[in-house]
């Protein structure tokens, strides 16, 4: 039993795809601190000048957990997202379907940015065919606030005995606490695949969306090519 855990990003790169892929229980953990400038409310997709972002505009406080973000009502960024996926991936070969999987999500009245960001999570797992346990950290009772026993407690209620953490982990997690408990840490190594992608010289670590749109139901196999041996 593997478990994997990381904050509910909107419309995520492959790397993260490849955590869920792994892992037979994935935790959201939509109940820690909202950071802004990062991942939790936008990500780049690709256009003819190269990367540019699509962003969630958000009313947020200093403190606000990711689920307590509310999505700012004085911007209609639903509209602007869809003119800017139509017009940096019409000419796309997986254009239609993922354009409307994408509108199928952004189209509802969503006022918190956590729920946003699992409902599309949701969409996107589907639409890539993996088959994972995903569970919100905020449904869950009792959790230690420590980073690394928090971790260590899910281990143990979903027993799993392997917790794959991202890359960045090994400069702050206490591994040995692990080890105590009974459950070995792998540190993901996901090394980016290059796809056929629009505009030229190929640019990695982008959202999901851009594989999508270009590779269509190739895409997990794609994620998966970019798994360490």
């Amino acid at each position: 039993m593997i478990l994997a855990a990381h904050q509910p990003q909107f419309a995520p790169w492959l790397g993260f795809f490849d955590k869920l892929d792994r892992a037979d229980v994935f935790i959201l953990l939509d109940n820690v601190q909202y950071k802004k400038n990062e991942w939790q409310n936008r990500n780049r997709i690709k256009g003819a000048s190269g990367p540019q972002w699509l962003t969630v505009p958000v009313s947020s406080r200093f403190g606000q957990e990711i689920r307590e973000l509310d999505v700012a009502t004085s911007e209609n960024w639903r509209v602007r997202h869809l003119k800017t996926l139509r017009t940096c991936y019409s000419r796309a070969p997986h254009f239609a379907e993922t354009l409307c999987l994408y509108e199928r999500i952004a189209r509802q009245p969503w006022k918190k940015l956590g729920e946003l960001n699992v409902q599309l999570l949701h969409a996107l797992v589907a639409q890539l065919d993996l088959e994972v346990e995903i569970v919100l950290a905020s449904t869950l009772e009792s959790l230690p606030h420590q980073r690394d026993e928090r971790l260590i407690e899910l281990c143990r209620r979903y027993g799993a005995k392997t917790y794959l953490a991202g890359a960045g982990g090994r400069s702050y997690m206490e591994v040995e606490r692990y080890r105590a408990a009974g459950i070995e840490v792998v540190f993901q190594d996901y090394r980016h695949p290059a796809y056929p992608q629009l505009f030229g010289e190929f640019t990695p670590n982008l959202s999901v969306l851009d594989l999508l749109f270009n590779c269509g139901g190739r895409s997990l196999e794609i994620i998966r090519s970019g798994q360490a041996a």
